[in-house]
C-alpha cells in the first residue's frame, strides 16, 4: 500500500507527514517529530503509556492509526507547558513526586489533563476511573492522586486568573 502525506495541529503547530496505511500514532509522532513521550509498552490500548489526546479527547496512541488525524488538532505532554511554565498537572506531578521510574508520567498527565478539563474538582472516585486505563509499575498511585488534587487547585487558580484578567481585575471579588 502507498504511504499518504497527513496535515495536522502538533501542539499547536501545522505539521505535515507522511504515513504508512499501517501506522499507529505512536510511530508516526516518535518516528516524524522525535517526541519520545509518547510510549508504547503494551501495544494493545490497555497501560496508558502512548495517551495523547485528538482533538481534545484522549486516546491510546497506540491502537489509533496515524492516517486518522488528518485535518486534527493533537497535543502531547510535550504541548502542555514549557521548560520555564510547566502545566499545572505537570508541576502538581513533580511537586507531589508523583512517579518513580517516569515511563507511564506523559500518558498520566495526558489523561488527568482530560480528567481536570471535564471535572475540574475531581473525587478519589472519578480519579481511579479516569486513570483506570493507566498503568504506573512502580506503583506511585497515592502519590499521583495527591498530584491529581494539588492539580485541580492549580487549574482552578489559573481559571480564576484568566476570567479575573478578562474582566481587567486582578483581585477577586468579595
Amino acid at each position: 500500500m502507498d504511504s499518504k502525506t497527513i496535515h495536522f495541529r502538533l501542539n499547536g503547530r501545522p505539521v505535515a507527514l507522511q504515513v504508512q496505511p499501517h501506522e499507529n500514532l505512536v510511530e508516526a509522532l516518535r518516528r516524524g517529530f522525535q517526541l519520545y513521550s509518547v510510549r508504547e509498552s503494551c501495544g494493545q490500548g490497555l497501560c496508558g503509556c502512548c495517551t495523547v489526546n485528538v482533538d481534545g479527547v484522549a486516546v491510546s496512541g497506540c491502537l489509533y492509526l496515524a492516517s486518522r488525524v488528518d485535518g486534527c488538532d493533537v497535543q502531547t505532554v510535550e504541548g502542555l507547558g514549557t521548560l520555564d511554565e510547566l502545566s499545572p498537572v505537570q508541576q502538581a506531578f513533580v511537586e507531589c513526586e508523583a512517579f518513580q521510574c517516569g515511563f507511564c508520567t506523559p500518558g498520566m498527565v495526558m489523561m488527568v489533563t482530560q480528567l481536570l478539563e471535564e471535572h475540574p474538582h475531581p473525587t478519589n472516585d472519578e480519579i481511579k476511573h479516569y486513570l483506570s486505563g493507566n498503568l504506573c509499575r512502580c506503583a506511585t498511585y497515592p502519590e499521583i492522586i495527591d498530584a491529581v488534587h494539588a492539580a485541580a487547585k492549580k487549574w482552578a487558580n489559573r481559571k480564576e486568573g484568566a476570567a479575573l484578567a478578562a474582566a481587567g481585575s486582578s483581585t477577586p471579588a468579595p
